[in-house]
């Protein structure tokens, strides 16, 4: 049964729901899923718990939902470039979880891995820990934190094949692969769609049995937050 939907909003149109747990990849505007986030957009779907490293910017990205008022709960670990994102919280508006940047990572790998719980040694003796189990180790405090398993996972892709076999480019593949593996429907939009032929084996991040649907990607400028760069000599 081929993979390739479409587009992107044919591709979630049976499976976004109010109420939805959606992990994204990316890290700032890098790597992220655009046509999809626009496609969940379009959806009208509310109250939906978002899992990423960010929100994106302000119109851009992830902070295209929180404009449309779509999401209830975040659970980030930097959200320093989006003002609408601080006053949805700070309104009340919107649930926030802050988790360490590494335990996300952690956190959705496991939950892919079919690991309930880790416990780590970051964030004890923060608010990160409040409310969790705790247990020592060798004579050192340690925080339980949970495995993420999402509804629906969306995530970006350099190339990918019609099996769902994706790699990633450069910094673009940040958080995506972790974030393919968590979702109980992950859909992979790729730039490259390889025809009656398959990746090689050995250059295989995201193994196609993590991924049930994918897009084309549609072509676009790639998007920066900060531009940061020095003179040329």
């Amino acid at each position: 049964m081929s993979r390739i939907r479409s587009s992107a909003e044919d591709a979630l149109h049976d499976v976004i729901h109010d109420g939805a747990t959606i992990a994204v990849g990316g890290f700032g505007l890098s790597g992220n899923p655009f046509d999809l986030i626009e496609a969940v957009r379009d959806s009208g779907a509310s109250d939906l718990t978002i899992v990423s490293n960010n929100m994106g910017v302000d119109g851009k990205g992830l902070g295209l939902l929180l404009e449309n008022h779509q999401v209830r709960k975040v659970l980030a670990s930097y959200v320093g470039e989006n003002r609408l994102f601080a006053e949805q919280f700070l309104s009340g508006e919107l649930e926030v979880e802050f988790v360490p940047q590494g335990t996300l990572a952690e956190r959705l790998r496991a939950g892919g891995a079919g690991i309930a719980g880790f416990y780590t040694r970051t964030g004890v003796g923060t608010p990160v820990a409040e409310g969790k189990e705790l247990h020592e180790f060798d004579g050192e405090t340690y925080v339980l934190e949970r495995g993420i398993v999402a509804d629906i996972a969306l995530v970006h892709a350099y190339r990918a094949d019609s099996f769902g076999n994706l790699v990633y480019r450069h910094s673009a593949r940040n958080f995506n692969p972790n974030v393919a593996t968590a979702g109980r429907v992950t859909i992979a939009e790729a730039e490259e769609i390889l025809d009656g032929e398959s990746l090689d084996p050995n250059t295989i991040v995201t193994p196609g049995i993590f991924v049930q649907r994918l897009v084309q990607a549609t072509e676009r400028a790639k998007e920066i937050e900060q531009r940061t760069v020095r003179p040329r000599a």
